[in-house]
């Protein structure tokens, strides 16, 4: 972090004026000096990220890749309840962590350093107890599946994976709640280590677990729990003995049980804003099961689900970098350097969108064969693509302004924008081309699309809008809204 004098303040302007030989003159090269540092901080934050949610998000495909040479069926269950888990259980849990993106990041920001250990035993507290229940609905997946009309044999082996996973939905939630806790300090790496080093660990255990033990897609399940584990210890043990968290955690607190609504209030609609737009995806994936050639139109749809959701990990990642940025800053009393963060991150995001869509459409004609030989399958993916170039673009510039809105501490006003973009305008169109145009999968990505327009635009509309000079002050009385000093436990 850099010093006080540094930073701009409230009264300090973004380009100072000097006098160079008497007649005063925009010093231009600290303008670039400041937009340069800012780039180099959220790059540097933006790529540990990214790498620990692709490392994340190995986990469950590792697994499923062990469980298919087992046998179709095998694969087709872990498949739908890795699935089933994502949407019942870790997208929400996912959501309720990131209030601690505007939280901890402010009280990083205002060097409230006691608090942020405080914030996260409460999110520990909320996430455990919340996962009790979505430990009931995952006890319960095979008659859920089946309610819900699927394959009954398919539905018992989802049922079965999903019980034998119900360990890491706990770990998971502690999990998410260590990484928001170093991210909003700008401690990335040793997460990223961590994460590696656990991935890693996970290719032997599957192995050892599907192959060697007898236990089959069962080991599979109960190698995705034992990971999660070993990833939150590795991450426990960081915060409790290194000192760069010397600060920032200073024991187990009486604290952390107060005070739970006020966190329920960012955690909630947190929660909303990020399961809406997961599940709207899902849906999608569901209701191409009801196209002609459901075969096809579920494959392919399928396949752009997984490529859509590898080459958003690198938005995802911007979208934490810049949550962090501007919480720190509006925590610190910068707004100035808050606006400046979400500008930079903004033109990176362009830059990188161009990039990846450049190379999507470039890999078009080829990339189905990843995923199948079936030249249908190859060809029909091919013609996606562009869809896919456009959608990634789209979705990564309002992924960097949903992350400027979590670090703002407007997680209410982004499950509206959220709800009325993908429920009122996302779906509908989906289902309206698909179904009454008779365009197939392509009319459902181009409704997924119409949705992430609307929520762009809403987005960008209210970052134009913002009173950086507002949002500080309000990002000081929610550091300051406790008055009760800190009982460690000992």
């Amino acid at each position: 972090m850099e010093s006080d004098q540094q930073k701009p303040s409230l009264n300090t302007p973004l380009i100072k004026v000097v006098r160079e030989n008497g007649p005063e003159k925009y010093a231009s090269h600290r303008k670039r000096e400041v937009v340069l540092e800012e780039v180099k901080k959220q790059l540097w934050l933006a790529g540990p990220l990214v790498s620990v949610n692709l490392l994340l998000y190995c986990l469950q495909m590792i697994s499923v890749m062990f469980v298919g040479h087992l046998g179709e069926l095998h694969l087709s269950g872990a498949s739908m309840a890795s699935c089933f888990a994502a949407v019942t259980g870790f997208s929400l849990l996912m959501g309720l962590s990131t209030a601690l993106e505007t939280l901890s990041g402010q009280a990083y920001g205002a060097k409230q350093y006691d608090k942020m250990g405080i914030y996260m035993q409460r999110a520990m507290v909320v996430l455990l107890l919340v996962s009790i229940p979505l430990a009931i609905i995952w006890a319960n997946t095979t008659s859920i599946l089946t309610f819900l009309g699927q394959d009954a044999a398919i539905a018992a082996e989802a049922g079965q994976y999903a019980r034998f996973m119900i360990p890491s939905l706990f770990a998971y939630g502690l999990l998410q709640s260590l990484i928001r806790f170093l991210q909003t300090q700008n401690i990335v790496f040793p997460m990223m280590l961590s994460c590696g080093v656990t991935t890693l660990l996970h290719v032997i255990i599957c192995w050892v677990l599907v192959f060697k033990s007898g236990l089959g897609n069962r080991g599979a399940a109960v190698a995705n729990s034992i990971s999660y584990w070993i990833n939150v210890l590795f991450l426990g043990l960081y915060v409790k003995f290194s000192s760069s968290c010397a600060k920032t955690w200073t024991g187990f607190s009486k604290e952390s049980l107060r005070n739970i609504p006020t966190f329920l209030k960012l955690a909630i609609p947190s929660a909303v804003m990020v399961c809406l737009e997961m599940w709207s995806f899902e849906m999608m994936v569901l209701l191409s099961g009801l196209l002609p050639n459901p075969v096809l139109e579920t494959s392919v749809l399928s396949i752009s689900f997984n490529t859509a959701g590898i080459v958003w990990m690198i938005p995802f990642g911007l979208s934490a970098a810049v949550s962090t940025r501007v919480s720190n800053e509006l925590g610190a009393g910068h707004p100035e350097a808050a606006r400046l963060a979400v500008t930079v991150v903004l033109i990176v995001a362009i830059t990188e969108g161009l990039l990846v869509g450049a190379v999507l459409i470039l890999i078009r004609k080829v990339w189905g064969y990843a995923y199948s030989n079936e030249t249908e399958v190859v060809k029909y993916v091919a013609t996606m693509m562009p869809i896919l170039a456009l959608v990634n673009f789209i979705d990564g510039l309002q992924s960097v302004l949903s992350g400027n809105a979590r670090g703002c501490g407007w997680q209410k006003i982004g499950a509206y924008v959220n709800l009325g973009s993908y429920y009122l305008v996302g779906i509908p169109s989906g289902v309206l081309l698909a179904f009454f145009f008779h365009i197939g999968g392509k009319g459902l990505w181009l409704g997924i699309t119409c949705a992430l327009i609307v929520q762009l635009l809403f987005l960008f509309n209210i970052t134009l809008q913002t009173n950086w000079e507002q949002e500080a002050k309000k990002a000081t009385g929610r550091i300051h809204d406790s008055k009760i000093p800190v009982q460690v436990v000992q």
